[in-house]
């Protein structure tokens, strides 16, 4: 069985090789190299303590910060906004209570995976050189948000069988010497990997999956075509076809979707990030959570990433957090230098019900979606890559993919 799969993050390379692993004879579309985009640029964390996913604000006083600009974990473009009211909407109201309940048991059952899954290919594909196992911390500066972490910490972990330790003023500053403030406390979640590399993890599986037989093409993944009973696309080396095609574009599955007919309630949540080097460390990423900033010890350096930015995905570069995020950090510890001359910026792929979209495209034969995983796509791309892999082939899928289909929209 032929498959085109288009876009190759974590997501797109995953589905590939599970797919592959099937017997399938997969061809792999994207206008970059492999962990290019998205992938590339996130905190390099696979998170198994991320059961919960990222709910609109409901409190009023955090909307109020946002809205004032007085908090970092959130910028926006009022042009965006409006644009993207509908979704935003319903985003607010999927994170009610009520709603939000179920929408985290779905979440929980495709994290409860990802350590295994993601295992799996990291020694079949020999990257276990850039993988540290012991976990990443979340960093509290006062007292009563700290207090009231821990509390719900302890609380997560016993219901979901996590493992973390909650660490005081002395511990955190004993545990991380580079700090030079004390800060109320931390959080240690000691379950997640960390990848001192991301966009090299991709790679990494793209080069096992090219040494197990399958194809790497470049050209414009979002030209792909219906053409008889199958999909098409042109490539550098001319068109391709095949009886299945996977939309695995991140946050470029809108527009594609769009133009297919669907109208499912998709927008991004950009992000930046930018190394420094020259300076001292810390020994794991940490998040400060009241700045809205993670350090991540990277191989080119500490690597600062941002928060929600909720702008165009084509918007200019607004750097506002990572600016601010500079100025905090350098509050936490020396930083050192800038290594890139300006900051990068990304995209996150997001749905406003905060599950991602798998499986079979409505109206379309052999046309299949695996996208909208927001901030969690490369923690999560092999285990949605093996469920919709199974779902095409006909398998009994490994968990059950009804919350997460497309016809939830529809």
């Amino acid at each position: 069985m032929e498959t085109i799969v288009l876009g190759a993050g974590m997501v797109g390379v995953s589905t590939a090789l599970a797919l592959q692993q099937r017997g399938h004879a997969v061809t792999l579309v994207d206008r970059k190299a492999p962990g290019q985009e998205t992938s590339y640029g996130n905190a390099g964390i696979i998170q198994r303590e991320a059961v919960q996913p990222y709910a609109f604000p409901r409190n009023i006083a955090t909307l109020a910060r946002i809205a004032t600009g007085l908090s970092n974990d959130a910028h926006y473009h009022w042009g965006a906004v409006l644009r993207l009211a509908p979704q935003l909407l319903g985003y607010w109201a999927a994170s009610a209570p009520g709603r939000y309940a179920p929408i985290a048991q779905a979440y929980s059952r495709l994290i409860a995976h990802c350590l295994t899954e993601h295992g799996g290919w990291i020694e079949a594909a020999g990257a276990a050189d850039l993988v540290h196992r012991q976990g990443w911390m979340q960093l509290y500066r006062t007292a009563p948000v700290f207090d009231a972490a821990a509390t719900q910490a302890r609380a997560t972990a016993a219901a979901h069988g996590l493992a973390c330790q909650v660490l005081d003023t002395a511990a955190l500053a004993a545990a991380q010497p580079v700090l030079q403030m004390p800060l109320a406390g931390a959080v240690h979640w000691q379950d997640p990997w960390t990848v001192r590399d991301p966009g090299e993890l991709v790679a990494r599986y793209a080069r096992l999956f090219v040494q197990r037989g399958g194809h790497l093409a470049t050209g414009d993944a979002m030209a792909v075509r219906q053409e008889g009973s199958g999909w098409a696309v042109q490539v550098d080396s001319g068109s391709i076809s095949a009886q299945h095609a996977v939309i695995a574009l991140g946050p470029w599955a809108g527009a594609l979707t769009t133009r297919l007919g669907y109208r499912l309630p998709l927008f991004s949540k950009r992000g930046y990030h930018r190394h420094f080097a020259g300076g001292p460390s810390l020994n794991m990423p940490a998040l400060d959570i009241e700045r809205g900033v993670m350090l991540a010890p990277m191989a080119r350096g500490l690597r600062l990433t941002t928060g929600a930015e909720f702008a165009l995905l084509d918007a200019p570069a607004t750097p506002v957090q990572l600016r601010r995020a500079e100025q905090s950090t350098r509050e936490l510890l020396p930083l050192g230098e800038p290594v890139e001359a300006t900051p990068w910026l990304g995209a996150r792929p997001c749905t406003a019900d905060m599950l991602p979209v798998l499986g079979k495209a409505p109206r379309h034969t052999g046309l299949w979606f695996n996208f909208g995983h927001a901030h969690q796509g490369f923690t999560l791309g092999p285990v949605t890559g093996r469920l919709v892999a199974e779902l095409i082939s006909g398998e009994a899928p490994f968990v059950d993919p009804a919350p997460y289909l497309a016809q939830r929209f529809l």
